[in-house]
């Protein structure tokens, strides 16, 4: 999957002046052809920001090099389990410091060795359960929409 460009050229929102985070999600294991891959799909494609994603296999591969003012999460069990609108918030608040991309790993089966964790600007949790790394693609992209649309005053997201 190759990188979807936002509307303005330059990158910057043309109604705000700002210019918006690649938001690229870095993913063990190929999602291929499957319900989990048409939904992914659609929240990708709903989203105003420029988005990527980029399949390694299972072990090995070689992760994209890490370029300008990026933030790393890494998707853990034993990370923060921030709301809606907390997630959005970080978010807005990367954005309005300049981050170039909001890099989001989910790793491996055994999950992330303690020194990668260390190495994470934020460590996001969906909760305390364990979920199927194919689900938590989806559900990462849909609560990306959901922060952009919060960010941008839509009324997706209802509070409460």
């Amino acid at each position: 999957m190759g990188v979807r460009r936002c509307a303005a050229a330059d990158g910057r929102s043309r109604s705000l002046g700002f210019r918006l985070i690649l938001l690229h999600i870095v993913a063990r294991g190929r999602i291929g052809r499957t319900p989990e891959a048409e939904l992914l799909d659609r929240y990708l494609g709903r989203i105003a920001w420029p988005t990527r994603v980029t399949e390694l296999p299972d072990r090995g591969g070689r992760v994209p090099a890490i370029e300008g003012h990026t933030k790393r999460v890494m998707l853990d069990e034993t990370g923060e389990m921030l709301g809606s609108t907390g997630f959005a918030q970080r978010l807005g608040r990367w954005r309005d410091e300049g981050v170039r991309e909001a890099r989001f790993e989910l790793g491996p089966a055994d999950g992330f060795a303690d020194a990668e964790r260390e190495d994470a600007d934020l460590l996001l949790s969906f909760g305390r359960v364990t979920w199927p790394h194919l689900l938590a693609r989806a559900m990462l992209a849909e609560q990306l929409f959901r922060a952009t649309t919060i960010l941008a005053g839509h009324p997706y997201h209802r509070e409460g």
